[in-house]
């Protein structure tokens, strides 16, 4: 049972965070888009960090890693967001921003996360 409840709490603030980095990126008047985009590189980089730090070291014990991993990254990034902007920038045949933010997505989140752990490596 506190597994679950670490989860969630970490999920909620994860959440809040998405929509405050949302909003920021979406006030500096930069399409919807590209806010989800920056949660999931930021997110691919906090699990690699998080991840890790956990595999290194004895610093973080399980329920702090299903805290952090799972639950704020969980929470912070999104992929169902990510699934709906896409299906819109098909429906409007915006064809090059999908190919620019599909592919952006995956490589930077991919990017990101190696980065995480490199840092953690190096850093160490």
């Amino acid at each position: 049972m506190k597994q679950l409840l670490l989860v969630f709490l970490g999920g909620g603030l994860g959440s809040v965070a998405r929509f405050a980095v949302t909003k920021l990126v979406v006030y500096k008047q930069l399409n919807l888009i590209w806010g989800t985009l920056a949660v999931n590189v930021i997110g691919s980089l906090l699990i690699g960090l998080i991840l890790g730090y956990t595999l290194k070291t004895t610093g973080l014990n399980q329920n702090t890693a299903l805290l952090l991993a799972t639950g704020f990254c969980g929470g912070f990034t999104t992929f169902s967001t990510f699934a709906y902007e896409n299906q819109g920038l098909l429906r409007t045949g915006d064809y090059t921003t999908l190919l620019l933010y599909t592919i952006g997505s995956f490589v930077l989140g991919i990017l990101a996360v190696f980065l995480g752990l490199w840092l953690v490596k190096s850093l160490s």
